[in-house]
């Protein structure tokens, strides 16, 4: 946490290739293109939530980025990362996703002394369905409730979240939109992460000159796990 707080307090743009263990990657490639890139850090996880400590380990040994877990349920714990995104989904219809898994996991994370950071994660429709809709039985929030998603941002804020994500799921159709961005950073003094449907450098670049403090691209990478050096050298340099 300290190294996002210290990189938004410079505005230094921080990217992040999100890896699904769950995925048909080819794994050694996507580590050789990350270990070669500007990449910032690394999250791990999946919307179903298979075990993933010897994918952690094997990314532990091949890539020199720091390993974060971005987890789909309580599976998706491993101690052997250097951090853990302590989320609640806030506009869950689940009380599961806001806090029950949470506390199913909270004594094993605690005891193994893994750095948490408290997440608020706001689901936003990206145009089609996606795996964590189906997950969490969420109903994702309309790109035009543009009001909605800034209160829901802020109070996820005065709970106590160290970190606001927005997300318009894993391969969207649309991304976050900018004036969405631009509304909800206005209105917070944590850092931002936006993910969802980002599949250019362009829409990397204005997600980012938005407000958007962490990018977070996933599904495109894995498809072209070769743009992953490019993409990092063209984000903007704050």
């Amino acid at each position: 946490m300290n190294y996002i707080r210290e990189h938004a307090s410079k505005q230094k743009p921080i990217l992040v290739v999100l890896l699904d263990p769950e995925k048909p990657i080819d794994l050694s490639l996507m580590c050789e293109q990350i270990k070669q890139s500007e990449v910032d850090l690394v999250f791990v996880g999946g919307s179903t939530g298979q075990k993933i400590e010897d994918f952690v380990l094997y990314l532990k040994k091949h890539v020199p980025q720091k390993i974060v877990l971005f987890p789909g349920n309580i599976h998706q714990f491993c101690a052997h990362a250097d951090a853990l995104l302590f989320l609640s989904v806030l506009n869950a219809t689940d009380w599961q996703m806001f806090i029950g898994q949470q506390i199913r996991a909270a004594r094993a994370i605690q005891q193994s002394q893994i750095e948490t950071i408290a997440m608020g994660y706001i689901l936003i429709d990206g145009g089609k369905k996606s795996a964590v809709e189906q997950a969490t039985h969420c109903v994702p929030y309309s790109q035009q409730d543009v009001d909605l998603i800034v209160d829901t941002a802020i109070a996820g804020e005065l709970l106590g979240m160290q970190l606001i994500y927005l997300e318009a799921g894993s391969g969207a159709a649309i991304p976050v939109s900018t004036e969405i961005i631009r509304q909800v950073k206005a209105h917070l003094h944590i850092p931002l992460i936006v993910g969802g449907g980002i599949k250019t450098e362009q829409t990397m670049q204005e997600a980012f000159n938005a407000g958007a403090d962490i990018v977070v691209i996933g599904n495109h990478f894995e498809h072209y796990p070769q743009q992953i050096p490019s993409f990092a050298k063209n984000k903007p340099k704050g």
